[in-house]
């Protein structure tokens, strides 16, 4: 059983030593629900709209507003009004934006080798101690 988990324990250092490289660097500070917008809309190829956005992450359609808002300050993404239906605003990738993702990706790459590594080693160390449980169960 902790072997299964062991998989979802890396998963979610790589997580947090992602979150923390975010935050120790020059680059924007989001919050869960920013950066859950931003990755829906860099992530999904599809056209997306605030409308579209606030159903995929059940949340409300002010709460996007408010995130997009915030993406909109650091030039993340934009909103434009959808000229076949004026009532609809599509959101809109950045340039900045599609750098930012490719940092994000850059910092994950490099926490999960570095979480690997650290598995690895764990794993080294933990041959003798099984070695002896073995000679001394035999």
């Amino acid at each position: 059983m902790a072997h299964a988990t062991a998989p979802a324990e890396e998963l979610v250092k790589t997580l947090r030593d992602t979150v923390v490289a975010l935050v120790r660097g020059d680059g924007p500070d989001l919050s869960a629900r920013q950066l859950a917008v931003f990755l829906t809309c860099y992530l999904d190829e599809s056209g997306h709209t605030v409308r579209g956005l606030a159903s995929s992450l059940n949340v409300s359609k002010p709460a996007i507003t408010r995130a997009l808002d915030r993406l909109g300050e650091l030039d993340l993404a934009r909103r434009k009004v959808d000229p076949l239906d004026r009532r609809s605003v599509l959101v809109q990738r950045t340039p900045k934006g599609a750098s930012y993702l490719k940092e994000i990706r850059a910092i994950m790459g490099s926490a999960a080798d570095d979480e690997a590594k650290k598995a690895i080693l764990a794993e080294k160390k933990d041959q003798p101690v099984r070695r002896l449980r073995r000679v001394a169960a035999a």
